[in-house]
């Protein structure tokens, strides 16, 4: 089967699914379509095929894309045009989330796989609530126990709906934090910076003062022509 045949169903799929879908999801889905054909897709061929979507909605006359995003392809709005179609859609659940929830999601995407009491010792506050709203929005999963720990405790970690939303497909992507803060970061101005001091010029200066503590265990500077002992020597 030619390329060019397999690109409009490999799109037909992409837009009609409700999840991004991977490379192999597609090829399984091409092959059960196509169950009557004897020689079988294969990745590499489901593969090119995609690359071929990508630069086709590439060119500026679309205002959308693929994009691999929650581990899968789907299409997606470019970015140009996020704020004309925010208007259908502005209030996202995510916009709704406490500033608690938030806290709390931004430690378990960078610290996953955590459980709840190494998240509260990082707020320093119970996060029973905040895990919970964000279990019920899908945002993050349980994904185990920790055995190693007395009690066993669940262990959270972000899932695919949260990775769908910021468009990355797996935690290693998120900013580092590093990076985060280096942007907030102001390096200092010299205000009457004085230039270093000469060797010469520094020898002089060892040579006229002498610097000596009072019985208040004050620093004193004190020139030789103040010192009568100096000169006596």
């Amino acid at each position: 089967m030619e390329i060019s045949n397999i690109i409009p169903h490999i799109e037909a799929l992409i837009f009609a699914s409700d999840k991004p879908l991977t490379a192999m999801e597609l090829t399984e889905l091409m092959n059960n379509a196509f169950s009557f054909m004897e020689d079988k897709l294969t990745l590499e061929q489901i593969q090119t095929s995609i690359d071929g979507i990508l630069e086709k909605y590439n060119s500026e006359f679309y205002p959308f894309e693929i994009k691999q995003s929650g581990g899968g392809w789907q299409f997606l709005t470019k970015k140009e045009y996020h704020k004309t179609v925010a208007q259908l859609n502005g209030e996202k659940f995510l916009k709704r989330l406490s500033t608690a929830a938030l806290e709390t999601l931004a430690i378990i995407a960078y610290k996953q796989p955590i459980t709840k009491s190494e998240i509260e010792s990082i707020r320093g506050v119970n996060c029973d609530y905040s895990i919970q709203k964000l279990l019920e929005k899908e945002l993050i999963v349980i994904t185990g126990r920790n055995e190693e720990m007395v009690g066993k405790p669940l262990i959270y970690a972000t899932s695919k709906l949260f990775m769908d939303y910021f468009g990355i497909n797996s935690p290693d992507e998120l900013p580092k934090l590093k990076e985060i803060f280096s942007e907030n970061l102001i390096e200092p101005t010299l205000i009457n910076h004085t230039p270093p001091i000469a060797q010469e010029d520094a020898q002089e200066i060892s040579e006229e003062v002498t610097l000596i503590v009072s019985e208040d265990g004050e620093l004193i500077e004190n020139s030789d022509e103040e010192n009568p002992e100096k000169e006596s020597e």
